[in-house]
C-alpha cells in the first residue's frame, strides 16, 4: 500500500517505516518486489528496521542517490542488483553487522556451488536458505535463471560503503564476469562457509 502510494505520486524521498506502528515495523522482514516501481525515489530511508533481506528488485530503483539502512542490524548482506542503481552516491550502513566487514570479519554463510532446475524450483524457494522466495533473472546479465542457479558472495563498493552482495547467476560465465572486490576483502567471488579464509587486515 505504502509502496503503491509512493509510486503513484512520484515522491523523491521514501521513508515507509515512519508511517507504521512499532508492532507493524517489527513484522516486516523484507520489502515486496513492487519496490521496482519506485523509479522516482532518490532517497530511501530504512532506519532502525527489522529487515533481514532486501529483494533483488531494488535494482530497478534507477533514480536512487541516497540509501540509508542505518541501524537495521539484521541486514547482514545486500542483493547484487544494488549495483544497477548507477546514480547511488551516498550510503549510511551499519557496517559492523555485515558479513566480511573489515573490523570483525563476520563469517559468510555457506552457499551451494550450483543448483540445477531438477534440484530446486527457482520460482518457489525458502528465503531463509536462498535469500529470496524466487530467483527468475540473473543478477549479472539479467537473463532468465531457468536451468541452473549459481550463488556466490562478493564484496563491492556501493556508494560510500563496501557491502557483501549475494549474486544469483545463471552461468559460470556470469560469475567470471564479476568485478574484482577492493583491497582488504576476499579477492574473488566465493561460496562462504567455515573454511573461507578472509584477509586479516582492513582495507
Amino acid at each position: 500500500m505504502l509502496i503503491d502510494e509512493a509510486a503513484a505520486d512520484g515522491r523523491a524521498v521514501f521513508k515507509p517505516f515512519t508511517q507504521m506502528s512499532p508492532d507493524e515495523r517489527r513484522q516486516v522482514v523484507t520489502l515486496p518486489p513492487s519496490i521496482a516501481g519506485l523509479t522516482q525515489v532518490k532517497h530511501l530511508v530504512l532506519y532502525g528496521t527489522n529487515l533481514v533481506r532486501l529483494p533483488p528488485q531494488i535494482g530497478a530503483m534507477t533514480s536512487l542517490e541516497v540509501f540509508e539502512p542505518y541501524t537495521s542490524h539484521r541486514l547482514h548482506w545486500y542483493p547484487y542488483e544494488l549495483t544497477r542503481c548507477a546514480r547511488l552516491r551516498d550510503s549510511t550502513v551499519s557496517t559492523r553487522v555485515l558479513y566480511g566487514n573489515v573490523k570483525f570479519r563476520a563469517p559468510f554463510p555457506q552457499l551451494r556451488p550450483v543448483t540445477t532446475a531438477t534440484e530446486a524450483n527457482f520460482t518457489r524457494l525458502d528465503p531463509g536458505t536462498w535469500g529470496a522466495d524466487a530467483v527468475r533473472t540473473c543478477s549479472v546479465c539479467n537473463g532468465p535463471v531457468d536451468r541452473e542457479l549459481r550463488q556466490v558472495w562478493i564484496s563491492l563498493r556501493i556508494a560510500t560503503d563496501v557491502l557483501p552482495l549475494l549474486v544469483n547467476a545463471c552461468s559460470a560465465a556470469c560469475v567470471a564476469a564479476l568485478t574484482a572486490p577492493p583491497d582488504g576483502y576476499v579477492p574473488t567471488p566465493h561460496l562462504g562457509g567455515p573454511d573461507l579464509v578472509q584477509p586479516t587486515t582492513g582495507a
